[in-house]
């Protein structure tokens, strides 16, 4: 009850000093089993060392700020009253990402009520940027770590969920562990020409041959590239939970590529390709003016095939007109493919967890289509997962960066279960067995 009381507090502010954190959960910064320092003023990293020092340690990421929300874009409640409606809080943060954050430090708080000391050391990361990139938090919390000289056996940041009727076709929910995720690049197209006056208007503004250029880029979308990065393997581990004829094709993508129907839709389409998103375009001061500058802003996420490089050339071509010119703002490559085969321990203690607690669930790993702050952590750790077992739904996915974000009383209570025994389960040395039962809590 206190946890869900806090849970409704973090969506009114931005938590932010250890004052605060402190008085919600005392057990955890009075322990002396537990060390933490801020970073780079509002950031958090905590670290619990292990008995067994044998073990390498893992670390658990989060971040604590948010997107902005405004309650005159159609809220039902105002966006940062963290209003309780038939058992769901709604607030702008509430699945991205502080019920990470509130579930990770309600689980240890429980932990160390109970005498718990453990016998793998780790670490929590709790940023306080990663919406804008985790220059200053993550990056910090990474240079402060290096310093220790430390390296990790894995890393578990947000990322991907529980999918229940997401996926068109799929019989059950799907819990997707994200292995990787896709680059991103943002690239500035702009023409200019010399201004006038809209009385004598050329043939072509610069507003008209930008806007053709963007047309251009929209009408052909980047290539299909199924097949060839992980998200394959998100389908084929899912197959069997497809009825017929959809169940046969998914088992046979080698003969067969569902293709058309998955790019109908965006949520699927984002696997398929480098997805092409243009998000600003500005131009003009008064209406009787022609302008000489027209700017577009376009942001693509990258699949796991791609380079950014790749990205640009075909970006030129595809405009095909000298007279925009294109401008790399910012961008990296997609992310290495972490492990999550039989060996892989990080994977399989995720997925032990998970099916202790949630049977009725088919794991699969999957590729993370936004980013994290973990990319920022991939000299600390070979494998980094991406994944939070909060339950999107029909319509939910619409609620990431937009209105009526909101969680469940009884999905933040499963986010601090799994915690929980995610914890208990990282101490074995051995990869666990498959549906040994969890822990009470």
């Amino acid at each position: 009850l206190f946890g869900l009381q806090f849970l409704r507090l973090v969506t009114l502010m931005n938590l932010s000093s250890a004052a605060e954190v402190t008085l919600v959960f005392p057990t955890v910064f009075s322990s002396h089993l537990v060390q933490h320092e801020v970073v780079a003023n509002y950031s958090h990293l905590f670290w619990v060392p292990g008995s067994d020092l044998a073990l390498v340690p893992y670390m658990l990421l989060a971040h604590i700020d948010v997107v902005p929300a405004d309650e005159n874009d159609g809220w039902e409640v105002p966006p940062f009253s963290a209003k309780e409606i038939d058992g769901f809080i709604y607030g702008r943060g509430t699945i991205d990402n502080k019920q990470s954050v509130m579930g990770i430090l309600q689980a240890l708080e429980y932990l160390l009520i109970r005498g718990y000391s453990p016998q793998r050391g780790f670490f929590i990361g709790l940023g306080h940027d990663e919406e804008v990139g985790g220059l200053q938090g993550a990056m910090n919390i990474v240079r402060v770590l290096k310093k220790k000289g430390v390296q990790l056996a894995f890393i578990l940041d947000e990322g991907l969920a529980v999918l229940d009727g997401v996926i068109s076709g799929l019989q059950g929910p799907a819990a997707l562990i994200g292995i990787s995720e896709k680059g991103q690049a943002t690239v500035k197209l702009s023409v200019f020409k010399a201004p006038g006056h809209s009385s004598m208007p050329p043939r072509e503004s610069s507003i008209g041959i930008l806007a053709g250029a963007v047309k251009r880029l929209e009408d052909n979308p980047m290539p299909i590239l199924f097949g060839e990065g992980p998200e394959r393997r998100t389908f084929e581990h899912l197959a069997h939970r497809f009825g017929l004829p959809i169940k046969f094709v998914m088992s046979n993508m080698w003969l067969f590529s569902p293709l058309i129907v998955m790019e109908r839709s965006p949520d699927t389409n984002a696997f398929l390709r480098t997805t092409t998103a243009v998000t600003m375009f500005n131009s003009g001061v008064k209406v009787n003016v022609l302008p000489s500058l027209a700017e577009a802003y376009v942001n693509l996420r990258i699949h796991p095939a791609q380079t950014v490089e790749e990205v640009l050339e075909f970006i030129q071509s595809t405009v095909g007109d000298e007279r925009v010119k294109m401008e790399l703002v910012n961008g990296f490559d997609p992310l290495p493919v972490s492990s999550y085969d039989e060996t892989s321990f990080g994977f399989q203690t995720i997925k032990k967890t998970l099916l202790d607690q949630f049977p009725q669930v088919t794991v699969a790993p999957g590729v993370c289509i936004g980013n994290t702050d973990s990319r920022h952590y991939t000299d600390l750790a070979k494998d980094i997962y991406r994944f939070a077992p909060t339950w999107i739904r029909p319509g939910d996915t619409q609620r990431f960066h937009g209105i009526n974000e909101r969680i469940s009383k009884k999905n933040y209570e499963e986010l601090v279960v799994f915690y929980f025994n995610l914890i208990q389960n990282c101490d074995i040395k051995e990869l666990p067995s498959p549906h040994s039962a969890g822990h009470e809590l």
